[in-house]
């Protein structure tokens, strides 16, 4: 028998989205999804494909925005919600959260209506697997299917790190991503000319994703991923490490991520909210020197050298 999961709906104030998401992802290990539509007619215009806006979308109210989180049913709903009241209104953040039972198939497939082509940097188009015939209009096509794991291109730090990439894979380099989710940012530098990408991440379903994610773009013979801690599970040096995770577990990174990086190297990281900033740019200032940051609605990315 099917046991069904709990889906909870936080509905915020649009302007205070990108904290509340913030403190949401802290309570599920697979991601979450966002509707806010205030930019919903930039976005489209930005991939030109202008029939892909729904009537009901259009009509949808603009100054609040939702967030879609899912419980197991091994693990009690009830917690998550307190948790999430407790945090959203020490941060100031008005919300209403509603619980329902959803069967895992249906929420499984329930977010991918907000998941559309999504143009990223220069040169790449992220692109759902269910969209078939999508239009790379001369960019290079990254198909995309997130399932459980974290990473559509859609969140600010995702295209940070996509767009720092961009600047820096070169012919050859070998790319490795911690935390890698989906496995969107080792398969896109191998798009954009890396030799090889490895990922690794310690949630077993996200590595099933990125692989198959791999297949999915032809790749799977240039980028793996790997389930563990990246002290027990990866060797050797690489041209480019990247992170995408949360301030915390960058900080604890940045004793080891020299361990795998070559002389010249480049450690791009995000996932770092602008509150935290200071706190990163701190535990990384011995051993690293910030050469770049990018900053994008609150988020930032750094890329980092060693001293």
């Amino acid at each position: 028998m099917t046991v069904d999961w709990t889906e909870i709906t936080v509905s915020v104030p649009a302007d205070t989205i990108d904290a509340a998401a913030d403190i949401a992802n802290m309570t599920v290990p697979y991601g979450i999804y966002i509707e806010d539509y205030r930019t919903l007619e930039e976005e489209v215009m930005d991939i030109a494909h202008v029939d892909l806006i729904d009537a009901s979308l259009l009509a949808v109210d603009r100054t609040v925005a939702k967030i879609h989180l899912y419980i197991e049913p091994d693990e009690n709903p009830a917690e998550a919600v307190e948790f999430l009241r407790e945090r959203l209104s020490a941060a100031g953040i008005e919300c209403c959260i509603d619980t329902a039972s959803v069967a895992q198939d249906d929420w499984l497939n329930n977010w991918r209506q907000y998941f559309r082509p999504i143009p990223v940097g220069r040169r790449l188009l992220i692109n759902p697997s269910w969209f078939e015939h999508t239009d790379p209009d001369g960019r290079v096509m990254l198909q995309i299917d997130p399932g459980l794991a974290f990473g559509t291109g859609k969140h600010e730090t995702t295209r940070l790190c996509i767009e720092t990439l961009e600047r820096y894979v070169r012919p050859g380099a070998r790319v490795l991503d911690v935390g890698c989710g989906s496995g969107i940012l080792g398969i896109a530098a191998v798009l954009l000319g890396a030799s090889s990408a490895t990922g690794v991440d310690i949630d077993e379903t996200a590595v099933r994703v990125a692989n198959g994610n791999a297949t999915l773009n032809r790749v799977g013979d240039r980028f793996s991923a790997i389930c563990g801690d990246l002290l027990d599970k990866v060797q050797g040096k690489y041209d480019i490490v990247v992170a995408n995770i949360v301030a915390d577990a960058i900080i604890s990174l940045s004793a080891s991520a020299p361990m795998f990086m070559e002389p010249d190297a480049v450690y791009i990281v995000s996932g770092i909210i602008d509150t935290r900033s200071r706190d990163v740019r701190t535990a990384v200032q011995d051993t690293f020197r910030i050469v770049e940051e990018n900053f994008d609605n609150g988020w930032y990315c750094f890329v980092l050298r060693l001293r």
